[in-house]
């Protein structure tokens, strides 16, 4: 069990705190495997009837921690993240998010998985996969078209520019915006009143809600995964990286 995720059920509510503040909650492998195993675990306890997902310090997640990610790259299907995006995508149980702070790759990615999601007002999301010579992950290149539609999808995955809590509810990607410091709050209200409904009518709304795109979105974040897995060996994604350790701006105009 990673000691930077903390994890907890109460009355019927599980949950899971990625907890690393002073690294805006930067994922590790370590944290990928723990928060895998919880929602394994949450999903087959019957106790369980709903699972809620935030982050400590003020910020949802920065992401994957860089020099973690590239000492354990994820070059197959067993990686703890792969695990992990799997186990939040194919959730029977309802699974929602507060998000305060920075949502950067992952941490905006699996909102598109989520059924309900609260933000702050000051919270900001990122896909900055283009940015890193990579290419999306999470179904995120079929979902997030299908959510926003084609144009705005393009500027968020091949720009990777930072938008805004009102953007996103805009988009329809989180469901309200909260004044800073209250999205877990309002999420965890929600939560105890899904916990009041009946549990397997929610399980079975969720399932007719999600039957038809399930099997489209296993298949798409199959086909992201090893993409992604080929691009973490790209000279784009070496160069990028190199940027990023060395504090300057990628040069990507020798690549084509």
């Amino acid at each position: 069990m990673s000691e930077a995720v903390r994890i907890g059920l109460t009355d019927g509510v599980f949950h899971i705190e990625m907890a690393r503040p002073e690294k805006k909650n930067a994922l590790t492998a370590g944290m990928y495997r723990t928060m895998a195993d919880a929602l394994a675990s949450a999903e087959a306890d019957p106790a369980v009837r709903v699972i809620l997902i935030s982050g400590a310090g003020g910020n949802f997640t920065a992401g994957n921690d860089l020099h973690d990610f590239l000492e354990k790259p994820p070059m197959d299907e067993s990686a703890p993240v792969f695990h992990f995006i799997n186990g939040f995508a194919n959730l029977q149980k309802p699974f929602v998010a507060a998000v305060e702070g920075v949502a950067v790759g992952v941490g905006t990615t699996m909102l598109l998985h989520c059924d309900l999601v609260y933000a702050g007002s000051a919270a900001r999301f990122v896909l900055p996969f283009a940015n890193l010579g990579l290419t999306p992950e999470a179904a995120s290149s079929l979902l997030l078209p299908l959510c926003v539609g084609h144009a705005r999808a393009a500027e968020m995955l091949m720009l990777g520019e930072p938008f805004s809590a009102q953007t996103a509810l805009d988009a329809g990607i989180v469901n309200a915006v909260l004044p800073d410091g209250q999205a877990l709050d309002h999420a965890l209200e929600r939560c105890r009143k899904l916990t009041m409904q009946p549990a397997a009518s929610l399980r079975l709304t969720k399932q007719l809600m999600k039957r038809a795109q399930q099997p489209l979105i296993n298949d798409t974040m199959s086909v992201e995964a090893e993409v992604f897995r080929q691009r973490l060996l790209s000279p784009e994604a070496k160069e990028a990286f190199g940027a990023f350790f060395e504090k300057r701006k990628p040069d990507f105009a020798k690549f084509s």
